[in-house]
């Protein structure tokens, strides 16, 4: 099941509600043809740290793949039955570099959250009984994912937590999507509304999306029991 971050609704320009992520895990468990006790999730860029929240705040989540993923509650406050459980890690796009060939590059514009002010918008990962695979591309030019991953990394060791894996893969860029997807280095970014670097080149980046799709399949299999006769993945 794909759960967009974005729909395109006014609301979801000032907040983002996890209710509706809850849903769509509370609907998988009671499928007919989901024979586990929990699901599993993959989340990418923004939707890697909601898939984190998602993991932390609320229940039926046994797995999750967090790839380029920010290790704060980027952007947008996130709320979870009426309340905000995190404040948004703020961007400032003042930051933000002008190519020459027309794109933006505004790996910068992020913070990295270690400072007091932005503290609280820190997933609280630890809290977690899920387990955890971080992957990280060496060269996106969105974010920093690899310090991000690094950060949390510290955060679980910080806590005596050693309920994740990490991985990272040198030249890819950001926009790692299932093996034998069309390469982009750039593309335009739907909320920013501006055309942005991503990142990557073109043999490391396939490398890396048919190395982590294999990863990722491996990581699900071994966390998540399934009553059910498993299939295989025709990929």
């Amino acid at each position: 099941m794909i759960v967009p971050i974005f729909t395109g609704k006014q609301d979801q320009t000032k907040r983002l509600h996890l209710d509706q992520y809850e849903a769509a895990v509370q609907y998988l468990l009671q499928h007919s043809k989901v024979g586990s006790a929990e699901v599993g999730v993959m989340g990418f860029s923004k939707g890697a740290d909601v898939a984190l929240s998602l993991a932390t705040f609320a229940r039926g989540v046994g797995a999750v793949v967090a790839i380029n993923s920010c290790s704060a509650n980027a952007h947008l406050p996130l709320f979870y039955k009426q309340q905000q459980i995190l404040p948004g890690l703020p961007a400032d796009m003042s930051k933000r570099i002008a190519l020459p060939s027309g794109l933006y590059m505004v790996k910068n514009a992020l913070t990295i959250s270690t400072s007091a002010e932005h503290r609280d918008t820190v997933v609280p990962i630890e809290k977690a009984s899920a387990q955890f695979l971080f992957a990280a591309s060496e060269d996106d030019q969105h974010w920093d994912s690899v310090a991000y991953m690094e950060q949390m990394v510290e955060r679980m060791k910080h806590h005596e937590r050693n309920n994740f894996e990490v991985i990272s893969y040198p030249g890819a860029g950001h926009f790692l999507e299932p093996p034998f997807s069309p390469f982009e280095a750039s593309g335009f970014h739907g909320v920013l509304k501006m055309p942005l670097l991503w990142g990557g080149e073109p043999a490391a980046h396939a490398r890396a999306e048919e190395q982590l799709w294999k990863k990722m399949q491996e990581f699900f299999r071994k966390h998540l029991k399934c009553e059910a006769n498993r299939a295989n993945a025709n990929l």
